[in-house]
């Protein structure tokens, strides 16, 4: 009952997960990043610790396809999971437990993943995956947002969908973008409008947070030009 793409930009090494679900809230289950690591989409009858368990494993410096071999095996109920995941250095791979609800199954390339259960068809995930790789040159948060639109645009869901997800990281411990729509009779269009207003309201706040490197951000230095650091 969900359709994701999860993908890593090799121009800024940011890494995220679009997501549309047929249930509600699906974002905070479905949608798993951390920066300099891996992004993670677990669905089907989900496992969240397919998300937490895969970070893990990459974060101690296991590729992406063998982090999800590894989780897969460790689950009993693995016919029944789907998953994809990335790492820092664009590994991908995804599963697709046999148990899923038809049509289910997934696609795999070069730094990215997408993966849909009971969809329409093949179709769905195809267009996802055309969509976003058509624009190398854009940010990620708005790669992905394309492509859930393009896989929409097939019928995706046979039952159709009532939220979704933008979820990415950048080069810190708290994400760029993170967009949910819980509930909406439409959450494709609904993350689009959000996406935009984020783009102009929020996004500009966020790159001017404190970093690691930077404990005082732009944000404060402007109130403070005289602080140190």
């Amino acid at each position: 009952m969900t359709f994701s793409i999860v993908a890593r930009c090799p121009r800024t090494g940011q890494v995220g997960v679009g997501a549309l679900t047929a249930m509600v809230g699906g974002g905070k289950l479905v949608s798993h990043a951390r920066a300099g690591v891996g992004a993670v989409g677990s669905q089907a009858t989900m496992n969240p610790y397919y998300g937490f368990d895969g970070l893990r494993l990459m974060a101690d410096g296991v590729p992406a396809p063998e982090a999800l071999r590894r989780v897969v095996e460790a689950d009993p109920a693995r016919s029944l999971r789907q998953c994809g995941m990335v790492d820092a250095e664009g590994g991908a791979d995804a599963w697709t437990g046999e148990g899923t609800e038809d049509w289910s199954g997934h696609l795999v390339g070069d730094g990215w993943a997408v993966q849909g259960n009971r969809l329409v068809g093949p179709e769905t995930l195809e267009a996802t995956a055309g969509e976003f790789l058509a624009h190398p040159e854009r940010e990620l948060a708005e790669r992905l947002l394309l492509a859930l639109e393009a896989g929409e645009a097939t019928g995706a869901d046979r039952k159709g969908e009532q939220s979704g997800v933008i979820y990415v990281m950048d080069t810190e411990e708290y994400p760029l973008w993170d967009v949910r729509i819980d509930h909406a009779d439409d959450p494709a269009a609904a993350l689009r409008a959000l996406v935009d207003e984020f783009a102009s309201q929020l996004i500009p706040q966020v790159r001017g947070l404190p970093t690691r490197e930077d404990p005082v951000g732009e944000l404060a230095r402007e109130l403070l030009p005289d602080v140190d650091g």
